[in-house]
């Protein structure tokens, strides 16, 4: 009875010490494994811009057409004027940084998106226009200064990063929207 813990004792001595010189091997080898550079800033702002560009769409697509005039209070805007203002609010953006003067207004009128598809076709158009316009800066086009504001300036790559954080707050807007509306929201639905 006694050989048994003893010899279970020995064997666990002997597989120990093998199986940290494996870990230690592998940390080892990890170490030396070649890290993978950070991506190019032109690459990350585009990323963050058509990501948060794709959810609004797919809300402007998805979002019932007979419920893009709903209202949480009559203060707020409509489900369709939320989309107006996030989409019109990007050429902020893209007019400076193309060498344009501001939208003059702060948000498209309804009446000139009569329908879902107007909006949709608006928020669409919006998010390419401000992709082209990222995409045609470059890497150093990024740090160029544009005026965005009438005697205000500010580098690309900073009104780009405004107007996605801009975007992402509106777009969380939007979910409760869906959800008021007794609805679930895209993003929030369960993968396929």
């Amino acid at each position: 009875m006694k050989k048994i813990p003893f010899l279970a004792i020995v064997l666990l001595a002997f597989a120990f010490p093998a199986h940290a010189q494996g870990a230690m091997k592998n940390d080892a080898m990890k170490k030396n494994a070649a890290v993978k550079p950070a991506d190019p800033e032109l690459k990350v702002v585009l990323d963050s811009w058509n990501e948060v560009g794709r959810k609004l769409i797919a809300m402007a697509e998805d979002f019932p057409e007979d419920k893009y005039d709903f209202k949480p209070t009559p203060a707020q805007r409509s489900f369709a004027e939320q989309l107006l203002h996030a989409a019109g609010s990007m050429y902020y953006f893209t007019n400076p940084a193309m060498g344009q003067k501001p939208p003059a207004a702060e948000d498209p009128k309804r009446d000139q998106y009569k329908t879902k598809a107007d909006i949709v076709a608006f928020v669409k158009k919006s998010v390419a226009d401000g992709a082209a316009a990222i995409q045609s800066q470059g890497e150093k086009g990024l740090m160029t200064e544009a005026v965005y504001f009438p005697g205000q300036k500010a580098r690309v790559l900073d009104i780009a990063y405004g107007l996605i954080e801009h975007s992402g707050e509106h777009y969380g807007q939007l979910v409760v929207y869906y959800r008021l509306a007794g609805l679930v929201p895209p993003e929030s639905r369960p993968k396929k």
